[in-house]
């Protein structure tokens, strides 16, 4: 068969494995947008004013997703790749008083208010420190100094830190948290001039992710976009990118 012109508009299935044991670690599909490259500078011995002799210097390279819809686990990528099922947030509540000089506190299911962390105040002076009601907490139980600062039906402010034991996903970034290294794999489909789709595959032997990232929110314009951007090693074999195609796959 001919080896004919290809083209190529369908972007990477990316398949992420832990390049220690190769065991899957993401498979990710829904990327808007998969790059990779590879470059590589020389310097040069000179004669005359002119270039004589090439030393090339080591190729460096990258592989970048973009997504706007993604896992939750693709963030852990840029911290050390676990996820935990405990977590700790902030959280703001508006509570009636049932009792006098007293409120109920309930964070949930699973949740506790962390004791140290309860601040309350009448509705409408939220962190006004002026207004705050000072009180004990225990038991889930805010407890006025006062009996009188919380009245029956009257609404109150509440901050406190609801600690999470179950029902969470946490991935923290700490300069204790090192990424993993991985074996990435992007796999697409080449057309060619006779509508032949022959899947077109990148392999990268030793990625690291860059831990640079940002994250924007907005109200206005298009919806949030995720980049993560691995740094492509050379492996202990020499290896860092294959590129190859399935021509016995062409359908």
């Amino acid at each position: 068969m001919p080896d004919l012109n290809k083209a190529n508009r369908e972007v990477c299935d990316v398949d992420i494995r832990i390049l220690k044991t190769k065991a899957p670690y993401l498979f990710f599909d829904t990327a808007n947008s998969t790059t990779t490259g590879l470059s590589g500078d020389s310097v040069y011995a000179m004669a005359k004013g002119q270039r004589r002799i090439a030393y090339h210097n080591p190729m460096t390279g990258t592989m970048t997703l973009e997504a706007q819809v993604y896992p939750f686990k693709l963030f852990a990528l840029l911290t050390d790749g676990d996820i935990s099922t405990e977590g700790v947030y902030a959280k703001k509540e508006v509570v009636t008083c049932s009792t006098a000089g007293q409120l109920t506190i309930a964070p949930g299911t699973n949740r506790t208010a962390k004791t140290g962390s309860v601040f309350v105040y009448p509705e409408g002076s939220f962190g006004d420190e002026s207004a705050r009601i000072e009180g004990s907490f225990a038991s889930n139980v805010f407890t006025a100094t006062t009996t009188a600062d919380i009245t029956v039906a009257s609404k109150y402010e509440v901050g406190y830190l609801a600690v999470a034991s179950s029902g969470v996903k946490k991935i923290s970034f700490s300069n204790k948290k090192v990424p993993k290294d991985y074996y990435v794999t992007m796999r697409t489909l080449d057309k060619d001039e006779n509508d032949l789709l022959t899947p077109f595959i990148i392999t990268a032997y030793k990625a690291t992710v860059q831990r640079s990232w940002e994250l924007s929110f907005t109200s206005e314009g298009d919806p949030a976009t995720v980049t993560v951007t691995f740094e492509l090693l050379e492996d202990k074999d020499g290896n860092i990118i294959d590129m190859i195609e399935l021509t016995d796959e062409a359908s």
